[in-house]
């Protein structure tokens, strides 16, 4: 049994602040929490002194990639890197975002994750809890299309190369159907489904719509059938609304959301992951990772598009969660262990940091179905809980710096020691 005392306890999903608060660990799980008051140190048990320190729930990342790939040159290191090269790197990813506070991860798109995911559970590598989607399911010249392969590389099921991003290329509602029981068959915790272009996919635009209503309708039975979700690529209003409209409940990026799309989120209750990490430091490094001059460009045409859209979701009440759509590392710009830039670049839109905070627990687990698992203190959940030098509702920048994470308890278990 672990004790946590006399820290201030911060609980985003029910906007609770405890001066001096005491958790109590037994079995992995929370059974008590509350003030040093109200809660009595059970005997026998192991103290931790977090006076002057902050406890909160782990930090989950509600939409990114783990592929190990560590440049914007998707021919060159696609086509020339060794496939365990990729999954060497991304261990040490998966380790720094560990440190970082991050005790979950959703993973919307590479087979890497997937394959790690499983020895994250056997303790085989470090690294925070994963939910992934392995290969997502896309139209053919649909975002997740390689356009620059020729088809039958871009698909896995028929290409000679393996590479992290590859797709499931699909069209009509029967060929729909098998990618996602074929994703479901490789071992998806989720269907990841792309409803519109985007910007780093060369040949379409974000304002397409892509599947039609019968394709999405078709992936959501499988997934319902299977107790799985969908989890889509949205980035424009059309195909956000077919998305939600034919039962997808938590869709990513959210670009350009005109109020249809706004008014249909509120009334169907789905989770927008924003992902706005992406786009800023893509724009500020971009050219250092050799992105490519078009996909640069897409992201300067959307980028104010991108920030309007955001603040209306949240001014208008959609529920937000935390995602930053990280997908390569780099040599100069370790961007796994930086999570946290979403949750401060959430509070430079105008979001509360409370809600900034939510964004980053309790509704990032609703948007991964993991609300009754984690994402919040609450007796009975699993103890993933990190202590922080500082308040983080008052300054959430202290999380982008992986010095102020003093403490991660994962699943109760202490991966990160002060």
């Amino acid at each position: 049994m672990l004790v946590l005392d006399g820290g201030k306890v911060i609980d985003p999903a029910g906007d609770r602040v405890i001066g001096r608060g005491r958790i109590i660990i037994d079995s992995g799980k929370i059974v008590d929490a509350g003030s040093v008051s109200e809660v009595d140190v059970p005997d026998s048990s192991s103290v931790i002194d977090t006076g002057g320190l902050t406890i909160m729930p782990g930090l989950i990342d509600a939409h990114m990639h783990i592929t190990g790939f560590r440049s914007g040159d998707y021919v060159r290191e696609s086509l020339l890197t060794p496939f365990g090269v990729f999954v060497a790197r991304a261990i040490k990813d998966l380790e720094a975002m560990l440190d970082a506070g991050y005790t979950t991860v959703v993973d919307a798109g590479s087979i890497v994750a997937l394959h790690l995911r499983d020895a994250v559970e056997e303790g085989v590598v470090r690294g925070p809890r994963i939910l992934a989607s392995g290969y997502p399911l896309s139209q053919t010249f649909g975002h997740g299309d390689i356009h620059f392969l020729p088809p039958e590389m871009a698909d896995p099921r028929t290409s000679p190369v393996k590479i992290p991003f590859q797709s499931l290329l699909c069209d009509g509602e029967d060929e729909f159907r098998k990618g996602a029981r074929y994703a479901l068959r490789e071992g998806a915790d989720f269907l990841k489904i792309f409803v519109t272009g985007g910007v780093a996919s060369q040949k379409d635009k974000p304002e397409y719509p892509q599947m039609t209503r019968r394709e999405i309708a078709a992936v959501v039975e499988e997934a319902r059938r299977a107790g799985r979700f969908v989890h889509a690529h949205a980035e424009s209003s059309e195909g956000y609304i077919n998305a939600v409209e034919e039962g997808v409940r938590t869709l990513a990026h959210g670009m350009d959301l005109n109020q249809d799309a706004v008014n249909v989120s509120l009334e169907r209750d789905v989770t927008l992951i924003p992902t706005l990490s992406i786009v800023d430091v893509t724009l500020k490094f971009g050219p250092s990772i050799n992105l490519p001059d078009w996909m640069l460009e897409k992201l300067q045409e959307v980028h104010e598009r991108h920030i309007e859209s955001v603040k209306k979701a949240y001014r208008e009440g959609v529920r937000l969660a935390a995602g930053t759509d990280f997908f390569i590392g780099a040599k100069d710009v370790q961007l796994y262990g930086l999570n946290s830039l979403e949750i401060k670049l959430l509070v430079n839109l105008g979001v509360k940091p409370m809600d900034a905070l939510k964004a980053a627990t309790i509704n990032a687990a609703v948007s991964a179905g993991l609300d009754r698992i984690t994402g919040s203190l609450e007796t009975g959940k699993v103890a993933d809980i990190i202590v922080v030098d500082g308040d983080p509702t008052e300054n959430p920048e202290i999380l982008v710096n992986q010095n102020n994470i003093k403490m991660v308890i994962k699943e109760g278990k202490i991966v990160k020691q002060m």
